[in-house]
């Protein structure tokens, strides 16, 4: 893969540079009054689920950033649920060599198709912007790299912000106290968003950086020039030495939430802004809608995704209670 997670220096640098207009804070700001109608059109749909149970993965936490990301970069609505599907796959930890490959292929196959179809029909979004860097200036962007950044920017653009309006309902609906303080408004909702980045980041481990010079960490330890580099965001975000003995407890009340959910550093992750807009509008409105939401224990317990990688849930189900 050829992008500017795999990127290093000047490389990842004009990578960046020609994914970043479509997520400056302009632009970011600007998704808002559509970020908040496909919200309200999504909760419509919940208030009829019968028996007031549902999914709200399924129902709510994908389906909003999905829309949100596939708008930005003019993916069809035909091709999203393939889109989806694919990028569930490709962060599947526990699938073969034979179907992680089999995965890999069809995604290309379907971003290739995409690249083809704005090509011949240009339009205003991200791809058609990506393609026109292709073009225009052939040195600037590969083809392969045309390809890879598609496969990043919409994969990561929705699947993460999936598991971090995930996590913190269950977070909140796990811990009773906690939201009560939040919806009566003692505990903004932005409290909510940076505590559940720490103790529930939606990247879990990240494989993998290299070593471009021997390291030497402050114990003494020595990470030779060329070895691999497992980045543990989950365990970072629990670490006792930084947040002290209650690391591992969900709580919106602490004064340190720093965490490293977004990366660090020149690969800060360029689509924060927009995966914190999204939470910051999801959550307040799902709540409003449905004050007495809760946990449906009845259907069994929210299940973990199979990944290594993400850290979310694949399925979560909920009773929606009364609808205000």
């Amino acid at each position: 893969m050829t992008n500017m997670f795999t990127a290093y220096g000047a490389n990842h640098r004009r990578l960046r540079k020609l994914v970043s207009p479509a997520f400056t804070k302009r632009r970011t700001d600007a998704l808002k009054p559509r970020i908040e109608e496909l919200t309200a059109t999504l909760l419509d749909r919940m208030s009829e689920a019968p028996e007031g149970r549902t999914d709200l993965r399924s129902a709510y936490a994908h389906p909003l950033p999905m829309q949100v990301i596939c708008e930005l970069f003019g993916l069809p609505e035909e091709k999203r649920a393939d889109t989806a599907r694919l990028i569930e796959a490709n962060m599947d930890t526990t699938i073969t060599p034979e179907q992680a490959m089999a995965t890999w292929q069809e995604i290309h196959e379907l971003l290739a198709g995409l690249v083809a179809s704005k090509r011949e029909q240009p339009g205003d979004d991200m791809t058609t912007a990506l393609i026109a860097a292709r073009d225009e200036e052939g040195s600037r962007l590969s083809e392969a790299e045309l390809i890879d950044t598609l496969l990043l920017v919409i994969g990561a653009g929705h699947e993460t912000t999936v598991n971090l309006i995930g996590n913190a309902v269950h977070a909140l609906l796990s811990h009773p106290d906690q939201l009560a303080r939040v919806l009566g408004g003692e505990i903004p909702w932005s409290d909510v968003i940076e505590e559940t980045l720490r103790w529930a980041p939606s990247i879990a481990n990240l494989p993998l950086r290299y070593a471009v010079e021997d390291i030497k960490l402050p114990d003494g330890t020595l990470i030779p020039q060329g070895d691999a580099i497992l980045a543990t965001y989950a365990a970072a975000g629990r670490d006792p030495l930084r947040h002290g003995d209650g690391a591992a407890r969900f709580d919106i009340a602490r004064a340190d939430k720093e965490h490293l959910a977004f990366g660090h550093g020149v690969h800060y992750c360029i689509g924060a802004p927009l995966a914190r807009l999204e939470a910051s509008v999801a959550l307040p409105a799902l709540f409003e809608r449905f004050p007495g939401l809760s946990l449906d224990e009845s259907a069994g317990p929210a299940r973990l995704a199979e990944s290594f990688i993400g850290h979310g849930y694949r399925t979560l189900p909920v009773r929606l209670g009364g609808v205000s």
